[in-house]
């Protein structure tokens, strides 16, 4: 989804609105954090069952559809963001901001920012390189998870999808020493992505106040405000 990027002032004349995330991009963020949470309640399900099925009910069978409901939903969130990331002219903003992470002076002013001893520092795209790291990484994981929830879905579903991965996803398998092995990544991503959001967060939350740029507001309106200069 391509959407032109646009600017207005404020009323103040002292800042500016800067677009700076499409409508896709905010949209599937939404829906991946939702999944997120939904997938970790039906995961922490999955392997140790907390709620006891009623007589009519099979609990475990609607908590398993329920997971992989929203794990092809997240799925598809990471392929289009992704996608966004490279083909997205709005997001042209954030793949600017890899120039900043082979600047030392942004290095070190981000740290003083986040040490509060320290203004933030001018970036060229969306991104600060402590962040752009970060999400890199948490991408990986994206990718671990995805890949190891295939191949724990692809053992359950031998036919259809499950059965079509089947071949691509035993190498990998191997490679994780096993379906046993396998299942133990799982987790493991999904603890760091459990540690990751909460701190995600306040970092975010922490750039709007100390900015007051309106940047959380940003993966709502897309539009963040900078000071003109």
């Amino acid at each position: 989804m391509q959407e032109a990027t646009s600017q207005h002032k404020k009323s103040d004349g002292n800042r500016q609105a800067v677009y700076e995330f499409s409508l896709g991009l905010r949209i599937a963020h939404w829906i991946r954090a939702i999944s997120i949470a939904v997938l970790v309640l039906t995961g922490f399900y999955i392997s140790y069952v907390y709620q006891y099925p009623s007589d009519d009910v099979l609990v475990q069978s609607l908590y398993r559809f329920a997971h992989e409901i929203f794990g092809f939903a997240f799925i598809a969130c990471i392929i289009f963001k992704i996608y966004l990331f490279f083909a997205d002219n709005t997001s042209r903003i954030e793949r600017v901001s890899i120039k900043d992470i082979v600047d030392k002076q942004v290095w070190i002013d981000q740290l003083k920012f986040y040490l509060c001893i320290g203004k933030h520092p001018k970036l060229r795209g969306a991104y600060n390189p402590i962040q752009f790291i970060t999400y890199f990484i948490l991408y990986v994981v994206f990718v671990g998870l995805v890949l190891t929830g295939l191949i724990l879905y692809m053992h359950n579903y031998h036919n259809g999808l499950g059965g079509f991965v089947y071949g691509f996803l035993r190498p990998i398998e191997s490679m994780f020493g096993g379906l046993s092995e396998v299942r133990t990544y799982h987790r493991l991503f999904m603890w760091f992505v459990i540690i990751f959001v909460p701190i995600h967060v306040y970092i975010v939350v922490l750039n709007s106040i100390k900015n007051k740029d309106g940047s959380t507001d940003a993966i709502v309106s897309g539009y963040k405000y900078e000071e003109e200069h």
